[in-house]
């Protein structure tokens, strides 16, 4: 088949050497299971909501930001944010035993390696992220009705709210916004592997779908000068992503980078050569299997008898006893949507319905994989 049949996989030392990094995470992760009394443990489980509250207000306080480089007392703190000066010491120091800014001296703060991803000017904040996840629309489904949804099967947002999550942001802007700037913060969580450990130079033109402001595109872009990129979103994510990278990028680059509205369900832009790669991050596991295999059709069409590729990347969950992180993730889908984090076979299902194969599955230094597709029509 030529050069397209070459493996698409790099760095396959170090992505095998970071899958065996995060086993044995997973390992010391369950240390505290082992050690400790099981009523103990049982009510630091429970309590754990506690950590994310204290997390929470200190990122809407925006206290790393206020810190910055320099060490403050509590009350200097209290005064910029407004606050209580006693209440933020208390905040402040429950949130540095968890390793989460450091105290020291008595009552004076600065931030450290944890703390400082907190910051608006970190090039990796997620400080988006965390305000996304504990704010009232994404809090109010977990505390009011995870148990009905676990008993009816049920999305507990919609139950929580009377909109399902993508209709309720496009009717609540502001709330649509920091959920965009939370998906923008995922590379802080998934770094820049997958601009790395998978061979982008073969091909000419990425279409990303659902690719946002299209951080991920411009990272790809940056390491291969020859390749352009059409990002593909809702209108008015599109229209905010046209604007959002003016002054902060090189002309020459944004030269390479083109927007257009578009919805997955209905059409994609079609692909002219084997030299496209159309990307999907993270985006179908927000939907249930009908759904994923109308947009997964939908490409398939878009790049039949072209030879185009499709570039899936999701989390691929193992057969059983997945890591903390995965079943998190999967568990935070079924509150928020009618998606799943999906097993290889699960996957491998819904291809066949949508006339594509699975022609390798690319591993990255991240929770992700890329599952490379072509068409079959």
């Amino acid at each position: 088949m030529g050069e397209t049949a070459m493996p698409l996989q790099k760095n396959a030392g170090a992505v095998r050497r970071f899958s065996r990094l995060m086993k044995f995470a997973g390992w010391l992760q369950n240390i505290p299971n082992r050690i400790t009394p099981p009523p103990f443990r049982l009510m630091q489980i429970g309590s754990a909501f506690w950590q994310s509250r204290v997390l929470y207000v200190a990122a809407r306080f925006d206290i790393a930001t206020v810190l910055g480089d320099e060490r403050l007392t509590a009350d200097e703190i209290a005064a910029h944010v407004s606050a209580d000066p006693d209440a933020t010491y208390r905040l402040l120091r429950m949130l540095a035993t968890l390793g989460v800014f450091e105290e020291v001296s008595p009552r004076v703060f600065s931030n450290n390696g944890l703390s400082a991803y907190l910051r608006e000017d970190h090039p990796k904040s997620v400080r988006a992220m965390i305000l996304m996840h504990n704010s009232e629309e994404m809090s109010r489904p977990w505390y009011e009705q995870l148990e009905k949804g676990v008993q009816s099967g049920d999305v507990p947002f919609q139950l929580a709210h009377g909109q399902e999550l993508f209709d309720y942001m496009d009717s609540h802007p502001e709330f649509d916004r920091l959920f965009s700037r939370a998906m923008d913060s995922v590379e802080a969580l998934t770094g820049d592997s997958f601009a790395l450990d998978f061979d982008w130079g073969r091909f000419e033109r990425v279409i990303d779908v659902g690719g946002s402001k299209g951080s991920k595109s411009l990272a790809i872009l940056k390491r291969h000068p020859h390749l352009k990129a059409l990002v593909v979103d809702r209108a008015q994510v599109v229209r905010e992503a046209e604007q959002h990278w003016t002054g902060r990028e090189a002309p020459a680059l944004l030269a390479r980078l083109s927007f257009q509205a578009g919805d997955l369900f209905e059409s994609v832009p079609t692909a002219t050569s084997a030299r496209d790669i159309y990307l999907l991050s993270a985006v179908l596991h927000g939907f249930d299997d009908d759904s994923c295999v109308k947009a997964l059709r939908n490409i398939a069409g878009a790049c039949a008898g072209t030879g185009a590729r499709i570039a899936l990347m999701e989390m691929v969950l193992p057969e059983s006893r997945p890591d903390l992180a995965s079943a998190s993730l999967d568990m935070q889908l079924f509150m928020g949507t009618r998606g799943r984090g999906r097993t290889l076979d699960e996957w491998l299902r819904l291809f066949d319905r949508s006339g594509l194969v699975l022609e390798e599955q690319v591993g990255l230094q991240s929770f992700a994989k890329i599952l490379v597709l072509q068409s079959r029509l």
